[in-house]
């Protein structure tokens, strides 16, 4: 079993910074890819940042490529999505995500493995 707490959310403005923070427990995060997925009001769930259980693999949606980073650090069970730059359309509730498969994780699937219970990220223009 693995369980996520979010964390780092809150209210900014466009152009400035924040970092979310993924809390695992469990002895086997490190065998998991992990990710970030984030919901708009009346949107569906889309992949936001991925990176696999080695951390040699990083992925991004188009919309925060070269805004966004992923890392993690498998001795503090945490994963860490830097925001550089952040729109308004950045404006969600940010979930992270653990998959055996980083590909579930890109594509959005429901059938990710384990989900955290989301932190609001709100960007005001």
């Amino acid at each position: 079993q693995v369980q996520l707490v979010e964390s780092g959310g809150g209210l900014v403005q466009a152009g400035e910074s924040l970092s979310l923070s993924c809390a695992a427990s469990g002895r086997t995060f490190s065998s998991f890819a992990m990710g970030w997925i984030r919901q708009a009001p009346g949107k569906e769930r889309v992949f936001v940042a991925a990176i696999n259980w080695s951390g040699e693999d990083t992925y991004f949606s188009d919309s925060v490529k070269g805004r966004f980073t992923i890392s993690r650090d498998d001795a503090k069970n945490t994963v860490i999505l830097q925001m550089n730059n952040l729109k308004p359309e950045d404006t969600a509730v940010y979930y992270c995500a653990a998959d055996r498969d980083p590909n579930t994780i890109i594509n959005a699937r429901p059938t990710i493995d384990y989900w955290g219970q989301g932190t609001q990220v709100t960007v005001s223009s």
